[in-house]
């Protein structure tokens, strides 16, 4: 009987390389090649595909692929019934989620959604658009956009719902944000099949673990220093900590070690504080997982 192994869908284009960054964070070494779908992974007991992120829903939801990610915008617009795994808040740019607007140009007249009626709208997300826009009792022409949506307004379309992390390419082409349709992070997603199979799912938990263990150390590093006794209440009110620090007695008598969780944002300004309460052997290590 051979071994069982999961079959992972990584998204393809974008989100590939900030995929396979996360992944070897996490413990897992992913090679991509330009000339295969099939990328390599360290694990014997996974297999790996290169599916776009619009299609992995689809392909996860009639049992192709066990599992993979894909962000919770085409769950929605593909209507794809599958189970959630986690959610993962990484993107092609940064850690903030990715959110689909509706954007008119600078100078258009339309202030809300209300001043789109029988507009003709160009967007990727046909289905996205049309239900929100029925939300808001708006008849409107959702016309599917092959591509270069920012461009089309005024003439080619009166609005588009657009995809944007930083609204950089936005602003670039002279469009102003209406409304805001959806905030989309990443989700690993499994077949309901596969995650009601013990061995899948347990596969899947532990991904799940060591994937969001790696976003969670993002922006934060350890702090270690040792303090007197008499030192040390003062010293550990000045730390931001993650939980409660972490205090022990050391062999030489009246002192103690403190080591703590911080966000790296704040390192340069409580040090110099620590180093003036009395801390000593100031330590900054760096932290590549926090599991809780």
């Amino acid at each position: 009987m051979s071994e069982p192994v999961l079959k992972l869908g990584i998204p393809a284009g974008s989100l590939m390389d900030a995929t396979g960054a996360l992944f070897h964070q996490a413990g897992y070494r992913i090679t991509f090649s330009s000339r295969s779908y099939y990328p390599s992974i360290d694990d014997p007991e996974i297999e790996c595909m290169l599916v776009r992120a619009q299609e992995m829903a689809r392909y996860v939801s009639q049992g192709i692929l066990d599992a993979g990610i894909t962000g919770l915008d085409w769950i929605i617009e593909t209507g794809a019934d599958v189970a959630q795994v986690c959610e993962l808040t990484f993107s092609k740019v940064s850690r903030r989620p990715a959110r689909w607007v509706l954007c008119v140009p600078n100078d258009s007249h339309v202030q809300s959604v209300k001043d789109l009626q029988g507009a003709r709208i160009a967007t990727e997300v046909v289905n996205l658009t049309t239900q929100f826009l029925a939300r808001h009792g708006i008849t409107a022409q959702v016309e599917f956009s092959w591509g270069a949506t920012e461009v089309k307004p005024p003439r080619l379309a009166d609005a588009i719902v657009e995809i944007t992390e930083t609204g950089d390419s936005l602003r670039a082409n002279n469009l102003r944000i209406v409304e805001e349709l959806l905030s989309s992070t990443p989700r690993l997603i499994a077949h309901h099949g596969a995650f009601a199979d013990p061995w899948r799912r347990n596969k899947l938990d532990n991904l799940a673990l060591m994937l969001q263990s790696c976003l969670a150390a993002e922006g934060k590093v350890g702090l270690m220093l040792n303090a007197r006794a008499e030192a040390l209440d003062a010293v550990v009110a000045i730390l931001p900590a993650l939980q409660t620090p972490t205090v022990s007695s050391l062999s030489a008598a009246g002192w103690h070690s403190v080591n703590t969780i911080v966000p790296e944002s704040v390192v340069r300004t409580i040090v110099p504080q620590l180093r003036a309460a009395g801390g000593r052997g100031i330590v900054e290590y760096s932290i590549n997982k926090i599991i809780d």
